[in-house]
């Protein structure tokens, strides 16, 4: 499946020389906003905007819980400056088009992608998992509980992580 991009500015989560901002076309039946506002378009088979902490509905409004379109939310995981995830967060709300996920899903997917699909909340679900874990680790720090340098040694070899959650935090 085709898509075109709509860009203002820097993207989180493609940034410049990213692949996948190589492989637009124009006219696709998929339009992608990134940093620029969103332009509902009933005619394509989904319209994405990019989101940062926000959640979809400040972009496409709120109506009790019945909102939906083909327009969809996502948002690629990435760590301060590393380089993003191959994680997408597709953010739907509750009326969202099946069809409109089937064929945001088929662009990702198609990039080799991994496309998760959560509902518009804030944080989705990687934030709504890491940031507590971030927040205790510093008040463990603040505590006096043990030295930076040693939760992180004590996350990289207890628990197998690549990095320690003081690492991550102040790398950000």
């Amino acid at each position: 499946m085709r898509y075109s991009i709509s860009q203002r500015g820097e993207s989180r989560s493609f940034p410049a020389g990213d692949a996948f901002l190589g492989n637009a076309s124009t006219g696709g039946e998929v339009t992608i906003h990134l940093g620029a506002p969103l332009k509902p378009d009933a005619d394509k088979a989904a319209v994405l905007i990019e989101l940062g902490t926000e959640c979809l509905g400040v972009h496409t409004g709120e109506a009790s819980g019945e909102e939906g379109s083909n327009v969809l939310g996502f948002a690629r995981y990435r760590n301060g400056s590393d380089a993003p995830s191959q994680l997408i967060e597709l953010v739907r709300q509750p009326n969202s088009k099946p069809e409109a996920i089937a064929a945001a899903k088929a662009v990702f997917e198609a990039a080799a992608f991994t496309v998760v699909v959560c509902t518009d909340q804030v944080g989705r679900i990687v934030d709504r998992l890491v940031r507590p874990k971030y927040n205790v680790a510093l008040r463990f720090l603040d505590e006096g509980l043990a030295t930076a340098k040693d939760m992180d040694l004590t996350c990289r070899l207890g628990l197998g992580y690549p990095d320690g959650p003081i690492e991550r935090v102040e790398c950000g």
